[in-house]
């Protein structure tokens, strides 16, 4: 079982990388594509924030003894089926995992589109699901 001081440091960590991320957000798309270094941290970062979430997840169902999820999607659909998290927030985070799976898996194919949206409007699905698990 996990204890709250698990839960407590993946907060804390997904703070640390949406703090990084928000360095970011003042370059443009063409320029995260092309500068390499640039390109590395923000996929890096947006990688690791997407993973803690996925196990802030996790911990959470491990610590409140919800049924086992077998996919890292499932386990937002079982936070919203115990009413941790609304349905929208829910379909947010599944697509978050999805594009985890995307940074981890199929790289070559990262769409900058997508990568710019996230970076731009979607971190605030993340800060929106710690306050979630916070409010438990």
């Amino acid at each position: 079982m996990t204890n709250l001081s698990v839960i407590e440091n993946k907060i804390s960590a997904i703070r640390k990388y949406l703090k990084i991320l928000e360095r970011y957000k003042g370059y443009s798309r063409k320029q995260i594509e092309e500068n390499i270094d640039i390109r590395g941290a923000v996929e890096r970062y947006l990688y690791l924030a997407t993973q803690a979430v996925i196990d802030l997840a996790e911990a959470v169902i491990a610590y409140k003894d919800f049924r086992k999820p077998t996919t890292m999607s499932e386990a937002f659909y079982i936070l919203n089926e115990e009413d941790i998290i609304p349905p929208q927030l829910t379909e947010k985070m599944v697509r978050m995992a999805g594009f985890r799976n995307i940074m981890a898996h199929d790289y070559e194919k990262i769409n900058y589109d997508i990568v710019y949206e996230i970076l731009q409007n979607r971190l605030k699905d993340i800060e929106e699901f710690i306050e979630k698990i916070e409010a438990i």
